[in-house]
């Protein structure tokens, strides 16, 4: 027996901030799995060698009894779009900031014809809203600062995105490969966020509002972000990502610091490869295609950088 469950929509302000889909439930047909054996008895009482019997046990449909149909207006009532990514290896202000972050985007509606900002969406990322400090990339250098793990959020939503099929009208590259984002990922598919100059932005150009989810599991440090509406017949296509130009990192700097004792070291910064990165999207609506995106990714080298420490 499964339960059916009822729509759950409900609204503070312009914001969603409880929300299920309707479901069907199924439970046994006690009448129908009667007759069903009743109609197997009287060949199995006339057999004069043990018999078995396969059959599928009936099963009825419960319809819930507040359907999404009937009562979301807004035409939120399904799955369009889905993007997940894995943050293992975070600190634990990383790890903080990606909760908070993706919570304060989870139950935003997004009206036909309007644009999304993340940046606007999610408003200031500093030690006054609330984040703590984690690695963040600034003026070519990975450093301490309020907010790191924001673009873990960013880039989980960009890949929701994609796979809605809808147009995105701004979208960054990190200055580097993240290791984080191609844990259960090819490289290349990220989005960064830097506000107010650097935003992630998609326009909804379907028909009816576009209410996005997100799910956090912290145990097992995975991100989700789901797109809700109406589904208007837009298939995607996205191709591999194709990498080309792969760099080694520079050599490891080591930097020395009289203020910490000698044998300290310290890493800072964290060696990655460099690459050029492209891949395209495709999204076709009643055999016409709509959309073609060719998303390109520069990456540079990143060098590791140690802090040694000098004083006697």
């Amino acid at each position: 027996t499964r339960r059916s469950s009822d729509l759950l929509f409900t609204t503070t302000g312009n914001k969603v901030s409880a929300f299920r889909i309707s479901e069907n439930g199924q439970t046994l047909d006690n009448q129908a799995l009667s007759d069903k054996i009743l109609s197997y008895a009287p060949s199995l009482l006339s057999s004069r060698v043990t018999q078995s019997v396969t059959f599928q046990i009936p099963i009825k449909i419960v319809a819930p009894n507040i359907t999404t149909e009937k009562i979301n207006k807004l035409g939120i009532k399904e799955l369009i779009g889905t993007g997940n990514s894995l943050f293992f290896h975070s600190i634990p202000g990383r790890i903080f900031n990606v909760n908070l972050a993706a919570s304060r985007l989870s139950g935003i509606l997004v009206a036909p014809g309007e644009t999304f900002s993340f940046d606007q969406a999610l408003g200031d990322i500093s030690a006054f809203s609330g984040y703590k400090q984690a690695y963040i990339i600034q003026n070519g250098h990975t450093v301490l600062g309020d907010g790191g793990g924001v673009c873990q959020v960013s880039t989980t939503l960009f890949r929701a995105i994609l796979d809605a099929g809808l147009p995105i009208t701004e979208r960054h590259a990190h200055a580097y490969r993240v290791g984080y984002y191609e844990e259960n990922s090819p490289p290349g598919i990220d989005a960064t966020v830097f506000s107010p100059t650097v935003d992630l932005k998609f326009k909804n150009t379907t028909n009816n509002y576009i209410l996005i989810q997100s799910q956090v599991d912290l145990d097992n440090l995975a991100l989700t972000f789901n797109l809700y509406g109406t589904k208007d017949g837009r298939h995607v296509i996205q191709s591999i990502p194709v990498v080309t130009n792969v760099t080694a990192p520079p050599p490891d700097l080591y930097q020395d610091d009289p203020s910490q004792p000698v044998g300290a070291i310290q890493q800072t910064d964290f060696a990655a490869w460099g690459a050029n990165i492209s891949f395209t999207r495709t999204v076709v609506q009643n055999g016409k295609q709509i959309i073609f995106d060719n998303f390109i990714s520069n990456y540079q080298p990143w060098q590791a950088v140690y802090i040694r420490g000098t004083k006697s």
